[in-house]
Order: C-alpha cells, then structure tokens, then sequence
C-alpha cells in the first residue's frame, strides 16, 4: 500500500508536469512563430519598396490590394493543460487519503476542523480525509530514562550495545542527568535510576492533545526526579544505603507508575542502579562499619569461648556424673560378688577338702609308679649298656679285621702295580691322561719325551719302581706310594 501511495504521487507530479509543460511548449511555439512572421513582414516590406519605385503607381496600388493578410497566432491549449492538472489533483488526492503506520508506532487522526479525533491508528494502512486530517505518529515501543548518580557517571560512554540512556525527545548522544537528592539529615545523595515506560497506544488522542511532544523529557523525567526527592527525606542516609534501599524503590516505583499511568505513560520498571553517598559520608562510613564489623567479629568470638566454657562444664558434669555411677555400680558388683562368693563357700569348702584327699593319694600313686619306672629304666640301661659294649666290640674287631684284609690287599696291589710299571712305564702316561680327562679333551705328548710337564714324575716313578722291586718290605713302598700321591692317584 505504501508503493501505491508513492505511485500516485509520482502520478500526480507527472500530471502536473505534463500541463505546465504543455502550456510552456504552446507558449514557446507562438513565441517562434510570431518571431517568423515579424521576419516575413520585414523581407516583404524591402521587396516591396523596391517595386514600388520602378512600377508605375497603378501597378503598386494593385500590389498592395494583392497582398496576402496576416495570419492569426498559434493559441495556448490552456483547456488541455487544466483537464490534465486536474487529473493530476486526483492521484495527490487519493494519496493523501492513504496513512501507513509502521511496526512499533501508532497514530492519532488529527483534523484541521475538529482537532484530535478518538480513537487510535495501528501498524498497518488507515484511509483519511485528505487536506482535513493528518496523522501524529508517536513512538509505543519501551524506552528508557536514565538518570546518573554523578557527574563522572554522566560523563563515561556507555559501552558497546548497552541500554540507551536518551529519551525519545533527547539528541544522539546527549548526556543522562544528574539526580540528586537529600536525606533525613540534609546530605545529597546521589541517585542512578532507570525508568522502562512505553506510551499507552489506547490514549495516545489525551497525550496529543495534553501533553507535550516530547514525553521524556518533559514528563517522565520531572516525575521521576520529584518523586524520589519527596520520598528520600522519609529515610536516613544509612537506611538508603544498606537497610531499606529495595524499599525506597518500592515506593518510587509505585508513585511513579501511578502518576504517570495518569497520563497515558505505562511504566513497566523502575531501577535503582547506584547511590552515590558525599566522599566524608562515604569514608566515615567504611571506618564504621569496619569498626561494628570487628565488634560483630569480638563478639562472635566472646560467644564462642562463653559457649566453649559452657561445654566443658557440661562435659565435666557429665564426666562427673559417668564416675559416680561407675563407682555405684562397681561397687553394687563387688557387693554381689561377695554374696556369690559367702554363699558359694558353703558348698566349696567340702569340695576343697575332698580334693585335697584326692589330690594326696594321687600323689602317693604317682610316687609309687615313678619308683618302679626308675628300677625299670635302671635296669633296662644296664641291660642297654652291656648290649651296647658288646655291639662296640664286635665293631672294633670287625674294623681290624677290616684293615688287616684292606692293608694285605694294598700292598699286593701296589706290588702288582710296581711289576707292571717297572715292565711297561708308559702306563704312567696313560694313568695321568685319565686322571686328567675331565680337564682336558686333547693331549699331545713329544715323541722324544722333551718338555713334557710329567718327565719329572716320570723319572721318579721309576725310581719308586726299582726301589719297590729290590725290596719288598713295607719301608721300601714308601717311595711308590709318594710317587702316586704326586702323580695324583690314591695309594
């Protein structure tokens, strides 16, 4: 609908234009032709001066009788210029009827005749009466009135995609103001407050007609500022600051939203961002409360051991109470043990003598059996020692024996090893290569016998072997079985 309207428009202008175009190219026209015909007239007169000297004067009377009249001008189509301006009236016209309100705004119908008209236009397209009514647009989305509890606060840039501190009426960029108000005592206090108001679309018609364009500035801001500086005095700095804060905005919440819901204005929240409390007020404050904050920390601690002490006595008494009762009770248990004990010896005491009696024949039985067991073990150890003496001899001759026959055997043996050494003395070689067999795996020995490691036992193994020959008493096998034991082998 929009394109429409500028279409007709854009229809009307060309109307317009078409008619004034159409009487200045007419006008030009006649201009052009008239310029024309004043040019003729002039050519027409020197020729004719010409002729007229040399014809005689009959002759340029009839000339003059001949010559052709003046033609009348082009006229101006002053008829088609007016039909097609006031074809043109008819677009601007019908635009004009055509009101577009855009997404978050409405419109008030305002008439030259009657003034503001009931009633309120929303987004969307809206038919008036053109040259008598027109359309007050006005803002029904929220805004934001902020207000800075200092100047230094006024003057910082807001940061980067932050809530919007102008009002609808206030320039980009404008500076929020300052609030400041008094408490109970007579010190400023400065107040940061937000105010989210958007106008009621329903009576927008009592706000064109009785409040002015700019609503924020010159409604919402006076309230906003008159409201809290008559409710402030009702409160100590200190209750500002600390107790009641929520509640003094409480207050100015629902004296604004009331107020300002009078004219149209829905408030639909009321922030109180930061106080700004007089630099002696604020520093006296701080040394305040560290002062009740380390009475509150004293007296923290004062409970603490008050109830630390309390414990201990309790635990005390308790204490107290568990021995005496301990000591009640070990002695009812002492009490009763010696009941137990009186009544039990009357029957113990038969008992005990009974068991003496046993206790004593048991005793004579054990010493009886002991004494025939010692006269048993007495003699079962001669018995044992004879057959033991016995046994020890027969050991003793079976061992001379033993070494009489290995004595006899060694000595034939040694005779009969002497023979064949002194017959064959390589056998000796043969000896110690077995001997060492387990040590080496391969023995090479010189054919001549020079340098060989065994020419010494050889040489004497061969003496040891003609003494033993010579002489066949056990002195003169002294010598072979040296050899041996040098060569290695047993005797």
């Amino acid at each position: 609908m929009l394109a429409l309207k500028y279409l007709l428009v854009i229809l009307g202008i060309g109307l317009f234009g078409s008619s004034g175009a159409l009487v200045a190219y007419d006008i030009y026209l006649s201009s052009q032709l008239r310029r024309l015909l004043r040019r003729r007239r002039v050519t027409a007169a020197g020729e004719a001066a010409g002729e007229l000297a040399a014809a005689p004067q009959g002759e340029s009377a009839r000339d003059d009788s001949n010559a052709e009249p003046a033609r009348p001008l082009r006229p101006v189509r002053w008829g088609l210029a007016q039909r097609l301006a006031a074809a043109g009236v008819l677009p601007f016209l019908l635009a004009y009827s055509i009101a577009v309100v855009p997404d978050g705004f409405a419109g008030v119908r305002v008439s030259q005749i009657w003034g503001a008209r009931p009633g309120t236009l929303y987004p969307g397209v809206h038919l008036i009466t053109p040259l008598v009514d027109s359309v007050e647009l006005y803002d029904t989305r929220e805004q934001v009135y902020t207000t800075a509890a200092s100047n230094a606060a006024a003057n910082r840039p807001a940061p980067l995609g932050g809530p919007l501190a102008a009002t609808a009426g206030a320039a980009a960029g404008a500076q929020p103001e300052v609030l400041t108000v008094q408490a109970r005592e007579g010190l400023n206090i400065g107040l940061a407050v937000s105010v989210r108001y958007r106008l009621d679309p329903q009576r927008l018609s009592y706000i064109h007609a009785n409040l002015p364009r700019a609503v924020g500035d010159e409604v919402v801001a006076p309230t906003v500022a008159t409201i809290y500086r008559q409710l402030a005095p009702n409160y100590i700095t200190r209750e500002i600051f600390a107790t009641k804060r929520e509640e003094l905005r409480l207050s100015a919440s629902n004296a604004i939203t009331s107020r300002l819901a009078s004219d149209g204005i829905i408030v639909r929240e009321v922030l109180l961002r930061d106080l700004k409390l007089p630099e002696e007020y604020a520093q006296g404050l701080e040394g305040l409360l560290l002062k009740e904050q380390e009475n509150e920390r004293l007296g923290t601690e004062t409970e603490i051991k008050q109830k630390q002490v309390k414990i201990a006595e309790l635990e005390a008494e308790a204490q107290k109470s568990r021995d005496v009762k301990q000591a009640e009770a070990q002695a009812q248990v002492r009490v009763l043990q010696a009941k137990a004990e009186s009544d039990s010896m009357q029957y113990t005491l038969p008992l005990k003598q009974k068991q003496i009696e046993q206790s004593k024949l048991e005793a004579q039985a054990r010493k009886e059996a002991t004494l025939q067991n010692a006269e048993a073990a007495a003699q079962a150890k001669v018995i044992d020692s004879k057959a033991e003496l016995e046994r020890q001899k027969n050991l003793s001759d079976a061992e001379a024996n033993r070494i009489r026959v290995t004595a006899a055997a060694d000595a034939e043996r040694m005779k009969f090893e002497a023979a064949v050494l002194k017959s064959n003395p390589m056998l000796i070689q043969k000896i110690i290569a077995e001997r060492l067999s387990d040590k080496l795996q391969i023995m090479m020995v010189p054919i001549d016998g020079k340098n060989f490691f065994a020419n010494d036992v050889l040489r004497s193994a061969f003496s040891s072997a003609s003494a033993s020959a010579s002489a066949d008493d056990p002195e003169d096998g002294a010598p072979v079985a040296a050899a041996q034991k040098r060569s290695g082998r047993r005797p």
